[in-house]
């Protein structure tokens, strides 16, 4: 965890910082919030940034974002003024410190920015194989390509190879290749000089450098521009890197650990990835089985995120009803396991009595899971759904195959809650193929839902993740 203090390290301040550094917080400080987003620009990344409520935590994070500077901000305050706490909230805080400090709540807010409740939990023999193979290769400083469905925990095994490997104690830094648009991606990867191109108003260090010693995760490497893979594949063979408007070749040393949800090896047949940055990339691949090829997990996760999700909103952990576990175990779980969390989350919210039983494990839309109830599928049930089923595909004649293309790409996109790569993923086209169509939808005036809210606009287009 890298934390930066932003403010004058007034005595309550600086015990603040102590205790941030007991929990094992590498902590920097600066007193201005220019100089803060100057040394993030530099490359000192932070994970997360203590503010002072006095200073314009609105205008930090205008600056931040400028510059595509993602960090999340936490207020904090010696007087514990209400209002100026309320106003930092509004600007763009996630949290409020009051100082002095308090030691549960500042690790509580550590461990809620360094999300170390995502530990690789396994109880099933398929996943256990891959694990073993992880743990093989974790010190070694080979290229590592994850591959596996969209939501299997690509990311938490990347995650778990850094934490094993000989870099652990220096960065891990990752980047959604398939969330950022082709025209951003080279700077925010790369960095760039001053007055590279219109915007660039100081110099930007990119990824590269900010994981100089560590580890560089790249998230969903498929969606790369050809042009920037060749840019990339340079990098990686010869551990240079050129900056955008750069004149001179900048040193890394890094590990590069990619990911993907498609088959590379047919993405290189159609020409749309390079065939030798992908021997680069795929020194060893593990590829995570979905959670329907690794039925012993489900029970345990389900189990892990009860206890995550009743701790994080304050309520009881209840064990989960024999009925529940039938119809966990029954269920296909085509988001993985990303869609067995967030079934969870809602079903500790959701659950009344001692125990969550099946109706309190529902889907996205609201419905209840189809399991097993009593060890049987429930018939009228199945038949309701058969019912339903005949209605949908009736209401389809008639409408030709754009309408009909149309009306899958937008309930897809429904169903995944407005994430584009598990949607894109679901549908077997690539994320691009996804933008493009939801811009033309677009542009007729439909209403396109945004990633992560449930909240639909019009015009969304191509740079939603």
């Amino acid at each position: 965890m890298r934390l930066l203090v932003v403010g004058r390290l007034s005595g309550q301040l600086a015990a603040a910082v102590k205790m941030a550094m007991a929990h094992g917080a590498k902590v920097n400080h600066v007193e201005r919030t220019d100089q803060a987003t100057e040394q993030l620009r530099r490359g000192q990344g932070a994970d997360l940034l203590m503010v002072d409520y006095n200073l314009d935590i609105a205008a930090l994070i205008a600056a931040n974002e400028a510059e595509r500077i993602f960090v999340p901000v936490v207020a904090c305050g010696v007087d514990n003024d209400a209002d100026k706490a309320a106003a930092a909230i509004r600007a763009g805080a996630k949290e409020f410190i009051p100082l002095p400090p308090e030691a549960d709540l500042i690790a509580a807010v550590l461990a809620a920015v360094a999300d170390d409740e995502r530990p690789l939990i396994s109880a099933d023999p398929s996943m256990q194989a891959v694990i073993k193979l992880a743990d093989q290769v974790a010190r070694s400083e080979a290229s590592i390509l994850i591959t596996g469905e969209s939501g299997v925990g690509k990311e938490v095994m990347a995650r778990y190879l850094h934490t094993h490997s000989k870099r652990a104690e220096r960065p891990f830094i990752s980047v959604n290749c398939a969330a950022i648009p082709d025209n951003l991606l080279e700077s925010e990867l790369f960095g760039h000089e001053k007055g590279a191109f219109t915007g660039a108003v100081a110099r930007r260090i990119g990824k590269f450098e900010e994981a100089d010693g560590g580890t560089l995760l790249l998230d969903e490497i498929s969606e790369m521009d050809a042009r920037l893979q060749a840019k990339l594949l340079r990098a990686i063979q010869e551990r240079i890197i050129d900056r955008v408007g750069g004149t001179k070749p900048v040193p890394v040393n890094i590990r590069i650990i990619a990911t993907s949800n498609r088959d590379l090896a047919k993405a290189v047949a159609e020409g749309t990835f390079r065939e030798d940055l992908l021997y680069r990339l795929n020194v060893v691949n593990l590829r995570l089985p979905a959670l329907r090829e690794r039925p012993g997990d489900v029970a345990v996760l389900a189990d892990h995120f009860v206890k995550k999700y009743a701790a994080a909103n304050g309520v009881p952990v209840r064990p989960l009803s024999l009925d529940a576990r039938r119809a966990l175990a029954a269920h296909r779980w085509p988001g993985n396991v990303r869609e067995l969390e967030n079934a969870m989350h809602r079903a500790v919210l959701l659950a009344v009595g001692p125990e969550i039983d099946a109706e309190a494990i529902r889907l996205p839309d609201g419905q209840p899971l189809m399991g097993a109830v009593g060890g049987a599928v429930d018939n009228g049930l199945a038949g309701r759904a058969a019912q339903t089923a005949d209605a949908v595909s009736r209401a389809y004649v008639g409408q030709t195959v754009a309408q009909m293309e149309k009306t899958l790409i937008l309930d897809t996109l429904t169903h995944c809650l407005g994430n584009r790569t598990h949607a894109a993923n679901i549908l077997g086209i690539s994320i691009r193929t996804l933008r493009n169509k939801l811009n033309e939808y677009a542009d007729e005036g439909t209403r396109i839902m945004a990633p992560q809210t449930g909240i639909a606009t019009t015009g969304y287009g191509a740079s939603a993740a």
